[in-house]
């Protein structure tokens, strides 16, 4: 059964409490933390990301810079830097934004959207979130000569029979470990995800952390750690958080996900039971100082949220105290 994790405290009241699971692993693997349901499959969603960047490197894929790899593990908000990387990727294997085959989208950034709705431009696929997990997967097809769109004999990308992501559940399940067989479902941008407990995605993230120079994993993990505004964008809970803390891995996935490690393969991963965002943030930081990290004063506001009343702070979102 989930817990009681995250309360909002609108001036001196409790108004809002929202509920969740999560575990910590030691550098061991030890379940060092758990509150709620560890081993009851969720949907990692944007979690999985840099598990399946392990997949695409292990099959092929070849990205040019750290840059094209960390935007292939992106939750992008549809800036600027992101849809030219995106571009760019498309382009260096010979592929158009025609051949994605994630749905159209605004940009989630508020100054990118307004831009571009001034303007009057229309949805475009590159700029979904996940456009740069869907380029990688491209040029990951080309590399292997398999199919991109489904025909009358084979299927397209986005099908699970598909060689690439029957390799993505495939890696999936070796470095999460130990997960009996569920069914795939389908993530907000049409591929398929890989259901994990808590305790194996978790396990998953220590793995990327830890791994050797010269490996999949380790490059993903480094390509993250290097450019965390790629992975997610301008205020973004990991862009906010890999900065404050040094070697940290982390990676937020949509409706309340979020997983990561430190460098010593400490690892954790949340998930608020009503999806609600806004509990990650202080939820997460406020686990990371729970682990013995020290926050300097410029960031130790990221475990405690601001709560508005007539545009000014009358309160707060943070962790239950006691409850960590």
């Amino acid at each position: 059964m989930s817990v009681e994790l995250v309360e909002v405290v609108r001036s001196g009241f409790r108004e809002c409490v929202h509920r969740g699971s999560l575990v910590v692993l030691d550098p061991a693997g030890d379940v060092r933390l758990a509150l709620g349901e560890i081993r009851t499959p969720i949907y990692p969603r944007s979690s999985n990301k840099p598990l399946q960047a392990v997949a695409l490197l292990r099959q092929g894929f070849v990205p040019r810079s750290t840059e094209e790899l960390a935007i292939a593990t992106a939750s992008h908000e549809g800036e600027a830097g992101h849809v030219r990387l995106v571009d760019a990727l498309l382009a260096g294997h010979g592929f158009t934004e025609d051949d994605l085959q994630c749905p159209p989208d605004l940009p989630g950034n508020e100054p990118a959207r307004a831009t571009i709705v001034a303007a009057g431009h229309p949805r475009r696929t590159v700029y979904m979130n996940c456009s740069g997990k869907h380029a990688a997967m491209l040029a990951t097809c080309a590399a292997n000569g398999w199919p991109v769109r489904a025909g009358s004999d084979e299927p397209g990308y986005l099908d699970s029979a598909h060689p690439l992501q029957q390799a993505v559940v495939e890696t999936v399940l070796d470095l999460a470990g130990d997960v009996e067989d569920t069914d795939l479902g389908i993530d907000g941008c049409g591929l398929p995800i890989v259901p994990l407990p808590l305790v194996n995605l978790a396990r998953a993230y220590s793995r990327l952390a830890t791994a050797g120079p010269g490996t999949p994993e380790r490059a993903v993990a480094d390509a993250i750690r290097s450019h965390p505004h790629l992975v997610s964008g301008t205020g973004k809970d990991d862009a906010r958080l890999m900065p404050a803390v040094p070697g940290l891995l982390c990676k937020a996935g949509a409706d309340g996900v979020h997983a990561g490690a430190l460098p010593d393969g400490t690892a954790f991963a949340l998930k608020i039971d009503d999806g609600h965002e806004r509990a990650r943030l202080p939820l997460t930081a406020a686990l990371l100082h729970h682990l013995g990290v020290t926050w300097s004063e410029e960031h130790a506001e990221l475990a405690s949220q601001p709560v508005l009343g007539g545009g000014i702070r009358v309160g707060t979102v943070r962790a239950i105290p006691g409850v960590l």
